[in-house]
């Protein structure tokens, strides 16, 4: 059975803070094709356990932080790079109650273009009053020329799409790096977490002692790489050093008990993790109707 309803957006609030869940569509992905570091049907396997097959519904989320007076998205969504399943962010945005031109800041977890891609249309700057925030070592790797030289064929387009839709931001003086951990606003802080990329970043909000932690790609498929946190993607750029970051991450979730948002976890991707096990599963964010009703 395919759902073939678009559930766009989702409210919740950390403390005082509201986020809003965004769904930018999802995408079939080949898991036992692109997953790494597996044994012989593993991936079948550990899906078919879950009641799927090894073509996953991936979800490309995107998240916005209503603070104070900014509007903090983190990440942008594929814009037209992956299909006609997805570039529904700006869709969401709008039913959600915001417009494009309202954002102010958005925090990117990586410069890979399933986060990324929505940032320009065409020639077009689709967020032109937004600042973003990215980790150094992520423009150095993705907007360097050298890089791409030195890069495999097959991976020249992932730089060249880099740079169609980051360098304009750059070009325009709208592109704030930073290094490391850093208090980037009075409630949101930069994580490093490098592997999957080399400046792939977390980000944690905190308010009146609740915590999120926006994971990026720390994982792509959640049924496969929670109970075992050693397999690794195609994508990652240094695999032991992603599945070194991901064990590190998980234990410290399970030890804080904070609330994660997963730009790849089945729409909204909003949760905990527990241990089980010799790996960990997954707890969705129970629903809650009359978002509005409650919040007040």
């Amino acid at each position: 059975m395919i759902s073939q309803f678009q559930a766009g957006y989702h409210h919740f609030k950390i403390g005082k803070i509201e986020v809003i869940a965004l769904s930018d569509g999802t995408l079939p992905i080949p898991a036992d094709k692109l997953l790494t570091n597996v044994r012989t049907g593993e991936v079948a396997s550990r899906l078919a356990h879950t009641y799927q097959g090894t073509d996953v519904e991936a979800s490309i989320n995107a998240f916005l932080i209503k603070a104070g007076d900014r509007l903090i998205m983190v990440d942008a969504g594929t814009g037209e790079l992956y299909g006609p399943t997805l570039n529904k962010l700006g869709a969401s945005l709008k039913g959600a109650g915001d417009k494009p031109e309202q954002i102010t800041d958005i925090l990117i977890t990586h410069i890979h273009t399933d986060h990324t891609g929505g940032l320009m249309d065409g020639h077009r700057m689709v967020f032109p009053n937004a600042t973003l925030h990215v980790e150094q070592k992520e423009i150095d790797y993705w907007l360097n020329p050298n890089r791409r030289k030195q890069a495999p064929e097959s991976m020249k387009k992932y730089f060249d799409e880099a740079s169609a839709k980051v360098q304009p931001y750059v070009d325009a003086g709208k592109v704030k790096p930073f290094s490391g951990e850093t208090l980037l606003f009075p409630e949101i802080r930069s994580i490093p977490a490098a592997g999957h990329t080399p400046g792939h970043t977390l980000y944690s909000l905190e308010s009146q002692g609740e915590k999120l932690v926006f994971w990026g790609d720390l994982l792509h498929v959640a049924e496969v790489q929670l109970p075992r946190p050693d397999i690794t993607i195609v994508f990652d750029v240094d695999p032991k050093a992603a599945a070194a970051t991901r064990k590190k991450v998980l234990a410290n979730a399970v030890k804080e008990g904070y609330w994660i948002a997963g730009d790849h976890v089945s729409f909204p991707g909003v949760g905990h993790v527990q241990v089980d096990g010799d790996g960990y599963r997954w707890i969705p964010m129970t629903y809650i109707n009359d978002y509005y009703e409650r919040s007040k």
